[in-house]
């Protein structure tokens, strides 16, 4: 935004500069043409003297003219004498020069490349037309000398410092605008990696302060509504223990040992189901709205618990871990129980003995990449990770469909294949935090 208002601002500036500057270049231009003219003037009134003075004897004309005409003013200066002869520069007179001396009445002619031609008749008390002497000063265009360049350096200077100084303004006025958005901006995305938001800050323009004040009513409406989610889900899972209770006495009171057996198993499951919704409805509270942790952290709390069991199996156990922390998008009870079950796996699918290595590595681009071997048999032909229930080793499947909804939560995937090891390598990647 503040990009776009400079570029803005001194785009119309300098469109505005160039239309005041342009004309008062031009303005300055015909300035010095008329001081020349005005000059010219002065010295027709000190050549018409020494005409009038000089009648009669040419030689002291030009004398004179050549003394004058010697100086760099950018004017020339001739004579046309009563007796028809030329007197300086320019080697003959046009027909306004007749035409002058016929009239008798001075007159000022623009020249074709520009500057300007002076035609002065001088009275010297004669009565005939053709005893008028007549006076020709050409005065050229200034160019840039005689101060015209130095009136455009001034022009140019203070166009300069005119769009110099709107290109700070408007980076001032941006500013009061973006300095706000961008603290609002960071305040909305640290709102998931907190249970309780800090205050909103409000600044700047009333309609900035208006957004913010906005935005934390909404957050605060947020943060009510999954209060009072987790309250109800809370109060749910209360309600549900009672009933859930009454209905393990009376399944004990059963005389049939097998239904008994069945109805109990059942009554379990529905405790672990009560027991998933109330966790999964207090995840935000427990992680925040956007899940983060460091994988690498994980992974090495999780190899150093079941690092005891692989040392009584005399398993040979490998951790490679990097220095670094590795940040995933991944609660950190998520990463652990999918660790749990790639380990769990490695464990019970695997004859006692059987190597087992553990490693993870920082993925190109963020993120992080799991990795869990072993010296086992290997998974069967054509496992769907995904599929439930169809693990193909004699389990329910459950296991890898966790550990790959996981990974598709975090962004990343996972693969199977064979492991240096002999047996079956899975890799999990997870992606960066968002």
């Amino acid at each position: 935004m503040r990009g776009q208002l400079r570029l803005t601002v001194a785009a119309v500036v300098s469109i505005v500069l160039l239309a005041m500057l342009v004309p008062m270049a031009v303005l300055v231009q015909g300035y010095a043409l008329e001081d020349r003219i005005a000059q010219a003037a002065l010295e027709v009134q000190a050549t018409e003297t020494a005409v009038a003075m000089g009648e009669g004897e040419p030689g002291s004309i030009e004398v004179y003219l050549e003394r004058i005409n010697a100086e760099d003013d950018g004017t020339t200066t001739s004579v046309l004498t009563s007796d028809d002869r030329v007197l300086g520069p320019v080697a003959e007179l046009d027909e306004r020069v007749l035409e002058a001396r016929d009239t008798g009445q001075a007159r000022l002619d623009d020249l074709p490349g520009g500057g300007a031609r002076m035609l002065v008749p001088v009275s010297v008390g004669r009565s005939t037309a053709a005893a008028i002497p007549v006076i020709q000063v050409d005065v050229e265009q200034p160019g840039l000398g005689s101060g015209v360049l130095t009136a455009y350096l001034v022009l140019l200077l203070l166009g300069i410092l005119l769009l110099i100084g709107a290109v700070l303004l408007a980076e001032r006025l941006g500013r009061t605008f973006t300095t706000p958005i961008r603290a609002l901006a960071r305040w909305t995305q640290d709102l998931g990696a907190r249970t309780r938001p800090e205050p909103v800050p409000v600044g700047g323009p009333s309609e900035v302060q208006e957004l913010g004040t906005a935005l934390g009513r909404l957050v605060g409406r947020i943060e009510e509504l999954l209060e009072r989610e987790r309250e109800s889900v809370a109060d749910l899972s209360h309600r549900l223990r009672t009933p859930v209770t009454a209905l393990r006495l009376r399944i004990e009171q059963l005389d049939d040992p097998v239904g008994r057996l069945r109805l109990t198993r059942d009554l379990e499951d529905l405790e672990h189901a009560v027991d998933s919704v109330v966790r999964e409805a207090r995840r935000s509270q427990r992680e925040g709205i956007v899940a983060q942790t460091d994988a690498v952290a994980v992974v090495r709390e999780r190899a150093e618990f079941w690092g005891a069991l692989a040392e009584d199996q005399g398993r040979s156990f490998g951790v490679h871990l990097p220095e670094r922390a590795a940040p995933v998008a991944s609660g950190e009870e998520d990463l652990a129980a999918a660790l749990d079950v790639l380990l769990d796996n490695a464990f019970s699918y695997t004859p006692e003995g059987a190597a087992l290595r553990v490693s993870c590595r920082r993925a190109d681009g963020g993120g992080a990449v799991v990795v869990v071997e072993d010296g086992g048999p290997g998974f069967p032909e054509g496992l769907d990770v995904a599929g439930r229930g169809e693990s193909g080793s004699g389990s329910t499947g459950l296991g890898l469909s966790i550990v790959a909804r996981t990974a598709e939560a975090s962004g990343g995937d996972v693969e199977l294949g064979r492991s240096e090891l002999g047996g079956a390598r899975v890799a999990v990647r997870l992606g960066p935090p968002r």
